[in-house]
């Protein structure tokens, strides 16, 4: 039985679209705030459509040297343009874009997750340091 670390994917965002991409600084102050956006198809757009689309992203911090990550946000998307009337034929859609707002006392690792209704579970990180 695998574990569910090994069911995720990852693969170069500007080749595969279901990868999170984050967007973030390299380096920030200690305790000072600054954002972090996710976006899923940020080269390659991923379809928003309900029968295939992005139900949710996570993202979490991993301070250097520690053994456990802190998840920083959960985001559900919650409309495909499901309606009444049929798939697709709904008044609203949401976007696979979170952007959060984060405090660190120390480096580590941003690490971004999401889950594609077809496709699965996909990851992605991003070092980030403080000056």
């Amino acid at each position: 039985m695998k574990n569910l670390g090994e069911v995720f994917q990852t693969e170069d965002w500007k080749k595969e679209k279901h990868v999170p991409v984050i967007e973030c600084p390299d380096s920030v102050k200690s305790g000072e705030k600054f954002p972090i956006t996710v976006t899923v198809g940020k080269e390659i757009s991923h379809p928003n459509t309900t029968e295939h689309h992005i139900r949710w992203v996570q993202v979490f911090f991993h301070p250097e040297g520690e053994k456990y990550a802190y998840q920083l946000a959960n985001c559900e998307f919650t409309s495909h343009g499901e309606a009444v009337a049929g798939p697709n034929k709904g008044p609203a859609y949401t976007d696979h874009t979170v952007t959060v707002t984060a405090m660190l006392s120390k480096g580590g690792a941003i690490h971004a997750m999401n889950f594609c209704n077809i496709h699965g579970l996909w990851e992605n990180s991003k070092e980030i340091r403080i000056t």
